[in-house]
């Protein structure tokens, strides 16, 4: 009974507190939903605060761009407005002109007309004054002018020459002034390090006693070497000195090398001279080989055939005129090289030709003809360019010049042979020439005397100054200069110079 009555006492109060719970839930409840529907409308009430302030700004900005607008369309109706007068004033402007020209096209016109009638008038007159002038002179019109233009041509020939001769050696003085430029440039361009070598057949002993011993019992070790080498052995009272001599430089090299091989062994006999003879044979033929690469690696010009290179090599035993062939052709064709480059021709035809241009000088001892004849056979042989072989053929004016690259490989030719130290001639040889420069000035008319000076490179005319005039000078100056080129051979230039000196001697007593 009692646990009954506890449980129903339980229950009871358990609804009783469902009861109550429930109901503060809802006060709880109640006064939560009034917290959240005061914060919307507040929410509400600042957002459309915002909004009327945005709305508010978005009306001003509007309003301002519309302004703004209107203010940039007012200024380009201006501007449109300025622009549409100018174009009206241009057009007007354009049509006057159009207007002004085509007045003035008649006008022209009518000129033309007039002018044309004139000159129609004018040889109207002209020939009816020709026809009175030929009756009343007995002379044709062509004759009439042929008259006097021979008139004319009398009185202003003297101040014609004058004017020619005048304007003849201005030029020559600039193109003088240039060509030493030019020279001058090239030569500096490209100069020898050291002195020519000159190729010498003399050999030096150290004592007489040496004499003996390369003639040998019976002269065997001169018989011998000659045999070998293909040359003679000249020993005579000159002291400490054997000559050889023979018309081959490169076999009188070898038996110089050989010989100076025996001297410096002491054992002089035939079996050691052909040992020695074949060592200077081998060491001709390497050093020959090795002077042709040099000459050509000097020169940069690398496409040559070997045998081509071989002759060239042999110039290093080659001299005209004492001047090393092998070195006086690297040097002209350093000369043809910097010459071109100055005047514009081809710098590697000249360059080329300037070290091929002696190739004849290998062999001319044992080809018959000059040695231009045979260097042009070797190039052409080798297949070397015909621009080559067209510019080298001509620098002795054997062939006559057909290229620009020709008259350079000339000069260079000349330019090397010609300045001072680079030959020797013989005295007979020199005093010729210098004798021939005279002869060759002193037969002309109106000479009094005639002198070659500055070792033959100038000659000096005295004429006689009744005999010889002003315009005469000129002219037997240029024909002098003419007589020499086509006589003389001869390096470089000879200056002519013709002096007509006028001396009148009084006394005072």
């Amino acid at each position: 009974m009692t646990s009954i009555t506890l449980l129903i006492v339980g229950l009871f109060l358990l609804t009783i507190g469902s009861v109550l719970g429930y109901l503060a839930r809802q006060s709880i409840a109640l006064k939560q939903k009034g917290t959240i529907e005061e914060k919307l409308q507040k929410r509400i009430a600042q957002v459309r605060e915002e909004s009327d302030q945005v709305v508010n700004k978005a009306k001003s900005d509007a309003s301002g761009i519309i302004n703004q607008a209107k203010e940039e369309e007012e200024k380009r109706r201006k501007e449109l407005l300025r622009i549409q007068e100018i174009l009206l004033k241009r057009e007007n402007l354009l049509e006057k002109r159009i207007s002004d020209y085509e007045q003035n096209e008649k006008d022209l016109q009518v000129k033309v007309k007039k002018v044309q009638d004139i000159r129609t008038n004018l040889e109207t007159m002209e020939g009816e004054v020709g026809k009175k002038l030929e009756t009343a002179s007995g002379l044709s019109k062509e004759e009439a002018k042929k008259e006097l233009l021979s008139q004319v041509e009398r009185e202003s020939e003297k101040e014609l020459l004058e004017k020619m001769r005048r304007l003849e050696q201005e030029g020559e003085e600039k193109m003088e002034k240039r060509a030493k430029e030019i020279i001058a440039i090239a030569i500096q361009k490209y100069a020898l390090p050291q002195a020519q070598e000159i190729t010498t057949t003399t050999v030096s002993i150290p004592s007489e006693d040496i004499k003996g011993k390369i003639i040998g019992k019976e002269g065997r070790n001169i018989r011998t070497l000659e045999k070998l080498t293909g040359v003679e052995v000249l020993i005579d009272e000159t002291p400490e000195t054997v000559i050889i001599s023979g018309f081959d430089p490169v076999r009188r090299q070898i038996a110089k090398s050989a010989l100076e091989k025996l001297i410096k062994d002491g054992r002089i006999q035939p079996a050691r001279i052909e040992q020695k003879v074949e060592e200077a044979q081998n060491e001709i033929v390497a050093q020959i080989k090795e002077a042709g690469e040099q000459a050509i690696y000097d020169t940069g010009i690398l496409s040559l055939h070997p045998k081509l290179v071989q002759l060239l090599g042999r110039l290093k035993f080659r001299t005209s005129y004492g001047q090393n062939v092998l070195l006086h052709s690297i040097e002209v064709a350093h000369l043809a090289s910097a010459l071109a480059s100055e005047v514009g021709a081809d710098a590697s035809v000249c360059k080329k030709a300037g070290l091929l241009h002696d190739i004849g000088k290998a062999v001319d001892h044992q080809i018959e003809g000059s040695h231009v004849d045979i260097g042009i056979k070797i190039l052409e042989k080798f297949n070397v360019e015909k621009e080559v072989i067209s510019a080298m053929k001509s620098h002795h004016e054997e062939y006559p010049v057909e290229t620009l690259e020709a008259i350079i490989v000339q000069s260079a030719d000349q330019i090397s042979g010609a300045r001072p130290g680079a030959r020797k001639d013989s005295l007979e040889n020199y005093i010729k020439r210098l004798k021939e420069l005279e002869d060759i000035a002193v037969s002309f008319k109106g000479v009094e005397k005639a002198y070659a000076v500055q070792a033959g490179r100038e000659v000096r005319v005295f004429v006689r100054p009744g005999e010889v005039d002003d315009l005469m000078q000129a002219k037997m100056a240029k024909e002098i200069a003419q007589r020499i080129r086509e006589d003389l051979s001869y390096p470089g230039e000879i200056k002519v110079i013709v002096i007509r000196e006028n001396r009148v001697v009084e006394f005072a007593r």
